[in-house]
Order: C-alpha cells, then structure tokens, then sequence
C-alpha cells in the first residue's frame, strides 16, 4: 500500500517538478532577453525581500503539516471527500484546521506591511530609472495569497495528499510561468512579475475552494464544536522552528538584497539569476524527499521504524544522484555553450557557480536529515540553524565589504565545514534516543 502511494505521489510530484525544469530555464532566458540588467537586479531583489514572509510563516506551514499526518494516521476519506474515523482524531484534525487558518490570516495581515516598509526602504537607496514602486506594492499583496495558500495546502498535503496537492501546486505553478512569459513578452517589465503573481494566487485559492469544498465544508461545521486547544501543543514547538525557519532567510536569501545595497543593481540580478538556478536543480532533486514527508509521519505515529529507515535512506541517496547529475548538466551548458546562451553574461562566475553549487549538495544531506526528525516532532537543529544564520550574515556583510563580489558565498559554504559534523552527530544521537 505504501509502495502504490508513493509511486503515485511521485509522479504527480515529478510531473510537477519537471514542468518547472522546462519552465524554469525558460524564464531564465527570458528574464535576460525582456529586462535589463538593471531591472533583472530589481526582479531577484523582490523575490528576495517577499522571502521576508519566513517570518510570518516561522516554520508554522510545516508543523501544520506534520500534526496533520499524525492525525490523519486514524482517519481516512470518503468517497465524497469527506474525513471519516475515531471521532476524537475528527475533532483534533477540525480544531487543528481552525488553528491554522486563524493563524495564517492574522500573521499575513501583520507581517506584509512591514515587508512592504522594508523593500520600500531598501529599493530606494538606488537611483535608477526603472519603475519599481507600484510594482513592489502589488508583489507584495500577491505574496499575501501566496503566504495563507501555501498554509492550507500543507494541512491537506498532512492529509496523506501529497499526489493531489501537487496537481493543485502543478496548476498554480503553470498559470504563474505561462503569465510571466507572456507579460514579460508584451514588455510588462516588473509587472510582469507583480501580476503574475497575484493571478496565479488567486487562482490557487479558487481550484483549492473547489477541489476541496465537501472537506473544507465538513472542517469548517466541525471547527464549530471542536474543543481541543492546539496551542499548547504548537507554540512550545513553534518558537524552535521559527528560530530555524528565520534563520534559514539569512542562510539562503540575504545574497541578493546585500547585493543590491554593496554592488548594485545588476550585480544583486547576476546573484539572484544564479541562486535561481541552484534553487532549480535543488528543488528537482528534492522531490525525493517532498513526496515521503507525510508517510514518514504516519509510519513514526505507527512506530514503523524498520520501513521509515528503507524509505528515509533510499529517498535521500536518489536526492543526491540527482543533484548531481543536475549540476554536472548546468557546468556543461554553460562551459559548452557559453556564447549561445542569452543569460550567460548575467550569471556569476564559474568560481561563484563552484561555491554555491557545493553548499547546495551538502544542504541536501542537511535538509534529509531535518525532515526525519521533525516527523517525531522535534525540532533538534535550532541552535545549528541560528549559529548558521548568523555566521553567514555577518561572514556575507564582511565579503560585500572587503572582497570581489566572486567571493560572496563563502560564508555560505564555509558554514558547512563547521556545521555538517555538528549536524550528522545531532541526527545519530536524536535517531537513537527517539526509537
């Protein structure tokens, strides 16, 4: 049964993965081609400063996630896409739904207008004659549907619905690229990456509506009657995550904006043009482990420990291979075809590549090992994880200052030397202790 689900979340999750490996280098090309490189700088800083919603999510969307495929372990659905089993578990897994989307509204509400203060602020120290404001204003008001979507989708993907949730993330990421590509065409410059946005968004929240309505229905007269309080079981474990959640932004999103400020605009779209690839080839290779994290959870609520190991091992091993193979293919585009390519003159240096692309391949390793230990809901690696965001802030803000901007990513990569051992020893210890 396990084996027949995970071959068909992966397809969907492959499906949608490899939509993205067509797609994403075709707006890499694109981006180049319609922008100029100054407005390419502008581009990547928005994606980098709309990551600020790390600090609205905190790590919430994957704990809602994890205590979702704990609770769903007892339960099943319907043929009418209902929820159906222990009725304890129905009114937890109701209750845990309420929780959610109160949470997830009231932090979006909170924390996009302080995004929006902030990439105001830092936007504005560069003169330039690109039309960036409205742009911005209308990036982050998209970011807010994106932010309480992806909320809802992780409590349903908890669900043991990884292969549905990545048809519905399928749809969102198709109408996002075809409406990027063909406002970018017309000329829409930044717009193109504000309405896009914003349409693909919207668009989520209706198919997520319709897909789901008998579910959201039954959850909603349920929320009414629930009594289990959830916060006395999610806030002690929250403020762990949030620590490694934010400081995830400093380890994989601080490049750009530091950029921006130190170098300027093209030099923030030559980084942020590479960390798009990067964040390509690894989000490729790591759907390997995307499509087991809610059967993980329920094989840790059956105590199914020899199975959870096969699966852990073999996903993590296939996430490796891949990135590889993904890395090996990017070096030899750009080596081989180097005066073809429309973008090769807006990425960084092949040293640059070099850095970044070892520090992606140890994250793999780090990130398979997070995962298996959140599904015993602990949150072991916030102290690495904070250590780490601040090492690389500080070592990034010393590069911007005193070196070439080929070296910006050291701190990134030598962060791993110190942090892999540190990591590998927690994940042994905790696998030991959580049996």
């Amino acid at each position: 049964m396990i084996k027949t689900l995970l071959s068909r979340d992966f397809r969907h999750t492959a499906l949608n993965q490899l939509w993205r490996l067509f797609s994403g280098p075709a707006l890499l090309i694109l981006i180049p081609l319609y922008l100029t490189a100054q407005a390419q700088g502008y581009w990547y800083t928005f994606i980098s400063l709309a990551a600020l919603a790390i600090f609205a999510d905190m790590g919430f969307s994957t704990l809602l996630l994890q205590f979702s495929a704990h609770e769903f372990a007892h339960l099943h659905f319907t043929d009418d896409q209902k929820l159906s089993g222990d009725p304890k578990h129905l009114d937890r897994i109701a209750a845990l739904w309420k929780f959610g989307l109160k949470w997830s509204v009231a932090m979006g509400l909170l924390s996009f207008p302080i995004i929006l203060f902030v990439g105001l602020t830092l936007l504005g120290q560069q003169e330039s004659t690109v039309s960036w404001k409205i742009p911005w204003a209308l990036y982050t008001i998209a970011s807010v549907f994106v932010f309480i979507n992806s909320i809802l989708l992780s409590f349903i993907e908890g669900c043991n619905s990884v292969g549905e949730i990545q048809k519905i993330r399928f749809a969102i990421s198709f109408i996002l690229v075809v409406s990027t590509m063909l406002l970018l065409v017309s000329g829409a410059q930044l717009y193109a990456l504000a309405y896009s946005l914003l349409i693909s968004a919207l668009s989520g929240t209706l198919i997520l509506l319709y897909r789901y309505r008998p579910l959201l229905r039954q959850l909603y007269a349920l929320g009414q009657i629930s009594t289990h309080a959830w916060g006395k079981e999610i806030f002690p474990l929250l403020w762990r995550y949030a620590i490694s959640w934010v400081s995830g932004y400093f380890i994989f999103q601080i490049f750009t904006p530091v950029a921006f400020h130190y170098y300027g605009a093209q030099e923030a779209g030559r980084i942020g043009l590479s960390i798009a690839l990067f964040s390509a080839i690894f989000g490729i290779a790591n759907i390997w482990m995307t499509i087991i994290i809610p059967k993980i959870n329920i094989l840790v609520a059956h105590k199914n420990y020899r199975l959870l190991d096969q699966i852990f091992k073999k996903h993590l091993l296939s996430a490796l291979i891949t990135y590889i193979l993904g890395i090996i293919t990017l070096f030899a585009i750009v080596t081989l075809w180097k005066e073809n390519l429309p973008f090769a003159e807006r990425i960084v240096t092949p040293i640059s590549l070099m850095i970044i692309a070892s520090a992606w391949l140890l994250q793999i390793i780090v990130n398979g090992y997070a995962l298996y230990m959140r599904a015993f809901k602990r949150e072991p690696l916030v102290l690495p994880s904070f250590l780490s965001g601040l090492y690389i802030a500080l070592t990034t803000w010393l590069s911007a200052l005193y070196l070439p901007v080929d070296y910006l990513f050291l701190g990134f990569l030598s962060s791993y030397v110190w942090g892999m051992p540190w990591v590998i020893m927690i994940f042994k210890k905790q696998k030991r202790a959580l049996r």
